[in-house]
């Protein structure tokens, strides 16, 4: 059902450096980059993530009770993304670690705008 999320940036070269890496870890690249627009993931495959300035011209802003899930292959994969994102100008928003009893394992984290993403496995 979703195609790709896009998150607002104010500085979309540094919004892309944060992004670029992000995908190189999870083996996608930019799909779409025009105008602006840049998204990530694979054509045709699973939903992908995109960074743009806001079109109306007005400054991005974080939503509050927004987050963008990203499901990782594995529990080293949620530890890489996570240290990925705070070398390249994210903030911690919670280390790598077990969530409840039922198997969810996840690490949060804000991209250099601020808008939160996590990296899971579910079990």
């Amino acid at each position: 059902m979703i195609g790709y999320v896009t998150l607002g940036t104010n500085d979309l070269p540094r919004a892309a450096k944060f992004y670029d890496a992000i995908a190189k870890e999870m083996g996608v690249s930019r799909m779409m980059d025009f105008d602006g627009f840049i998204a990530w993931g694979a054509p045709g495959g699973a939903p992908g993530i995109a960074a743009t300035k806001p079109f109306d011209g007005k400054a991005a802003s974080v939503g509050n009770g927004v987050m963008v899930a990203l499901e990782a292959k594995d529990k080293d994969q949620v530890h890489r993304l996570y240290e990925i994102a705070l070398a390249n100008g994210g903030t911690d928003e919670g280390p790598p670690g077990p969530r409840g009893d039922s198997g969810f394992y996840a690490a949060y984290f804000r991209d250099p705008d601020g808008n939160k993403l996590n990296a899971f496995i579910m079990g």
